[in-house]
């Protein structure tokens, strides 16, 4: 049960880090190295950043769900 809740752990981080930099940023930061001044051009972006939103939120949730369970898989 532990190996399966830290493979969950390790996906779901890495696919935190990768929304999190797809995310466009305020400023010049690591969103502009992959873009992000390029897709601000197209229409209808304000769409597309709202589901960038709610999937990070959701994948946020998963991976706080996944450390707590394999906290407490560990602990018992």
């Amino acid at each position: 049960m532990a190996l399966a809740l830290s493979i969950f752990l390790v996906i779901t981080s890495v696919l935190m880090i990768l929304l999190v930099l797809l995310h466009k940023g305020k400023g010049s930061g690591l969103s502009d190295l992959f873009g992000g001044g390029v897709s601000s051009n197209y229409g209808g972006s304000s769409v597309v950043e709202r589901n960038l939103d709610r999937i990070t939120i959701v994948v946020g949730g998963l991976w706080f769900a996944g450390v707590v369970s394999l906290s407490l898989v560990l602990k018992g």
